[in-house]
């Protein structure tokens, strides 16, 4: 073949470190805009993005010119100093290490959109652990529960 033709759609999710709910609601547009510009400038296309305090999905349409876990990392970095630079949180923000991926075909992509669209009614009857934890099973992904999550140190108890 003479060119390369692909399409390609992903759905990312991952939380932020220690699942605390640290996404302020009133900062989640400039949030969400500023990850879109991050995906754009690495000449992907954004589908749709929402976030709840606690974690984020983004649906992307991606091309083979960069790699799935380098867009992550650039994602995560950018975002997170973004966040600390605007001082939204008591303290540094970070992204817990890892990310959950999962490819759809185009037939999907409304309904996949539509989901993470109604984040807020979703997880008012279900923790994102057990939304994450359903996606590793229903996608048939090993994994072994002790390194799913970071896990929440409480330093205070420590001493």
């Amino acid at each position: 073949m003479a060119d390369t033709y692909t399409q390609l759609y992903v759905h990312i999710v991952f939380s932020v470190k220690g699942r605390h709910a640290l996404i302020p609601k009133k900062h989640k547009q400039e949030l969400h805009k500023y990850i879109t510009g991050i995906i754009t400038n690495k000449k992907q296309k954004l589908i749709h993005i929402n976030s709840m305090p606690d974690h984020i999905h983004i649906l992307i349409g991606m091309t083979p010119n960069v790699t799935l876990s380098g867009l992550v990392k650039d994602i995560k970095v950018n975002s997170t100093r973004f966040i600390n630079q605007k001082r939204w949180t008591v303290g540094q923000f970070s992204w817990q290490t890892g990310y959950g991926a999962f490819s759809y075909s185009h037939s999907q992509i409304p309904k996949i959109a539509t989901y993470i669209e109604n984040q807020e009614s979703h997880h008012s009857s279900k923790a994102f652990q057990d939304e994450y934890l359903a996606f590793l099973k229903h996608y048939e992904v090993t994994y072994d529960l002790k390194y799913v999550f970071d896990s929440v140190v409480d330093t205070a108890s420590e001493e």
